[in-house]
């Protein structure tokens, strides 16, 4: 099985309005609800495309419970979240039809106890016994310390599952030095890590800081990757509009099967740039349209630019 670590879970709501006008009242054309938080979003594209697949972190009170709920008849996903006393966070994503964006609103995490946490490790390394690879994902709750990460990732490289991480600002910084197998930041992700705009120059610097790949999300422009296998660039053949929540959770399920598979790096790519803008050409957070995937699989351009120096 595949393992996805959510330690901030939330509830998603979407709400799809015909123009999103400040100061106004609006009707809602659509709403949905789904279970989020970066990790459990990963775990329902991977169990989409029929992978076994395994979320633990945290949920609690009412929205825990129905994020819970939500995730209870997902097939080939199993629930192994610890339960927290405080409530589950929500996110709000309003989806502007007319401009074709999305204006996103998230709660602040729920605070984590001490025994609390205590619990989460228990499980945690209790499940990787069992797991091919695992992934971090998403940003730290209240009560759990900013090295959590990168403690995460030492016990899964104990256990020899590779591991990857998708965080930011310290919990990145840390982590990084704990040398996951693969990290998935954004260019502002990277920009804020190594301090350079230029997302070749800051991917080749955060993986002299401790990961074995970077792969940095460019947006609509794809991704760029510096492995040991040398500099990569993927991207679809045209921008995809749409929303874009969850996109790169996709990019990162894509990549999370890949290294489990220890598929060749361009297959890596090709899959996740398809998955993450068939993502966005979904009008529902969270999913991807299969039928966008099964377009661009094949159009999807990578090419090799040089070693990593």
């Amino acid at each position: 099985m595949i393992l996805t670590v959510t330690l901030n879970t939330a509830l998603d709501l979407t709400y799809r309005v015909a123009a999103l006008v400040p100061h106004t009242s609006h009707r809602v054309g659509h709403s949905a609800e789904r279970p989020g938080g970066k990790g459990v979003n990963v775990a329902r594209v991977l169990a989409a495309l029929g992978h076994e697949t395994v979320v633990t972190g945290f949920a609690g009170g009412p929205t825990g419970e129905r994020l819970r709920e939500l995730l209870a008849p997902v097939p080939r996903l199993t629930d192994a979240l610890v339960t927290t006393e405080a409530a589950t966070r929500r996110t709000v994503a309003v989806v502007d039809a007319a401009a074709g964006d999305t204006t996103q609103f998230n709660e602040a995490g729920a605070p984590v106890a001490p025994a609390e946490w205590a619990a989460f490790r228990t499980r945690y390394t209790d499940l990787l016994s069992g797991a091919r690879a695992v992934a971090l994902c998403g940003s730290l709750p209240p009560g759990v310390h900013v090295g959590a990460y990168a403690e995460l990732i030492r016990t899964a490289r104990g256990a020899g599952v590779p591991v990857l991480l998708d965080t930011s600002g310290e919990p990145l910084r840390r982590g990084i030095a704990a040398r996951p197998d693969v990290v998935k930041p954004n260019a502002d992700e990277l920009a804020g890590l190594t301090g350079s705009r230029d997302p070749r120059r800051a991917a080749l610097d955060a993986r002299r800081r401790g990961a074995h790949a970077v792969v940095a999300s460019l947006g609509p422009d794809g991704l760029l990757a510096t492995t040991p296998d040398g500099l990569w660039r993927a991207a679809p053949p045209a921008p995809v509009h749409g929303n874009p929540t969850g996109a790169g959770d996709s990019a990162v399920a894509a990549l999370l099967a890949g290294l489990a598979a220890a598929t060749p790096w361009p297959a890596r790519l090709t899959e996740a740039v398809a998955l993450s803008a068939a993502t966005v050409a979904s009008p529902v957070a969270g999913e991807y349209d299969p039928a966008v995937l099964t377009d661009l699989l094949p159009k999807v351009a990578v090419t090799r630019e040089d070693d990593p120096a």
